[in-house]
């Protein structure tokens, strides 16, 4: 019973962390509701957030105890499953066409939050400094990176006619409301303490590195929010939240995830992981390139599949390392 007791926090850990991240989304859509915030916006932050939150809890947790690795490698490998794995796994559903706006905007500035991580934590190799890590200049920086995210997301808002078709909220009483985003939170901050708990006594058991443990069952269950909602859109045919939703959560993570985790705690960075972070890139450019190739503009189901062999691809290799 000993020997699966990590497991069990895993599990509970991320049921908790799903489950709070649901209830926080109610509450808080509710409340939006209340004080007559359109439904585009609610989707643009709340929801946005609301499928992000587990990597930000589950990073500022490791961060703060110290296990800088599960924290980088979960929000690594989270970037990676959301484009190889949950689009993979959307467009074999249904080919995933994008607007014009998606492919000259927000994929190419999901490729600059990778390529500015890939510079802020590489201080050893671009300016020969002993150590690398992502310092508290480097969090402030990426937060402000994420207020133009914002502010870009809030124009987006502004020129565009009617509501958007989202997540369907109920609008509930103000005490409800607070009642489920106190929930959610603590469901949250609880989930992620066990994640990272259990996350650190499974890589001691099997001989795994912390970072090996955050880019593979860590990423994988907290990017459960994403394929939810992804894979929901492409069976509904609502392709352009699908495509949407993973590529600003991937924005969210590198800008807010790891900017908030650095500037509460600096988080040393090993050179090991530019691989990747180099994986990141490459799914990012690969994703770009899609929309060139075959239906313009379009994720279409052969591309998927392709996605989907890279990503096992790339998880026999990340456990091949070791």
């Amino acid at each position: 019973m000993a020997d699966a007791l990590p497991y069990l926090l895993l599990v509970f850990g991320f049921v908790l962390l799903v489950k709070g991240a649901d209830f926080m989304v109610e509450g808080a859509g509710s409340i939006a509701r209340r004080l007559n915030i359109s439904d585009l916006i609610v989707g643009l932050t709340i929801v946005s957030f609301g499928t992000s939150a587990p990597e930000l809890f589950v990073s500022i947790s490791a961060g703060i105890t110290g296990k800088t690795g599960i924290a980088i490698g979960n929000v690594l490998g989270s970037n990676i499953a959301n484009i190889l794995l949950i689009l993979g796994i959307s467009a074999v559903i249904y080919p995933l066409a994008v607007s014009r706006g998606t492919v000259r905007r927000e994929i190419p500035f999901s490729l600059l939050a990778a390529l500015a991580l890939g510079v802020a934590a590489n201080d050893r190799l671009i300016d020969g400094w002993i150590y690398s890590d992502l310092s508290r200049s480097d969090g402030l920086v990426f937060l402000m990176f994420f207020a133009i995210f914002l502010y870009y997301s809030a124009s987006i808002a502004r020129n565009m006619a009617g509501d958007a078709k989202g997540m369907p909220l109920q609008k509930r009483t103000m005490k409800a409301s607070l009642t489920l985003v106190a929930a959610g939170l603590i469901g949250l901050a609880a989930g992620g303490k066990l994640i990272v708990d259990g996350a650190v006594e499974i890589a001691g058991v099997l001989g795994m590195s912390q970072e090996l443990v955050g880019l593979t069952i860590v990423a994988v269950g907290t990017s459960l929010p994403e394929l939810a909602t992804s894979a929901m859109a492409a069976w509904r045919k609502n392709v352009e939240i699908a495509v949407g939703n993973v590529v600003g959560s991937n924005i969210f993570n590198i800008f807010f995830v790891l900017g908030a985790g650095a500037v509460i705690r600096p988080m040393p960075f090993h050179t090991g992981s530019n691989l990747d972070i180099g994986m990141v890139i490459l799914a990012s450019m690969i994703l770009f390139g899609t929309m060139f190739t075959g239906q313009r503009r379009s994720l279409d189901r052969w591309e998927g599949a392709m996605l989907l062999v890279l990503y096992a691809a790339y998880l026999v290799f990340v456990v091949l390392r070791g």
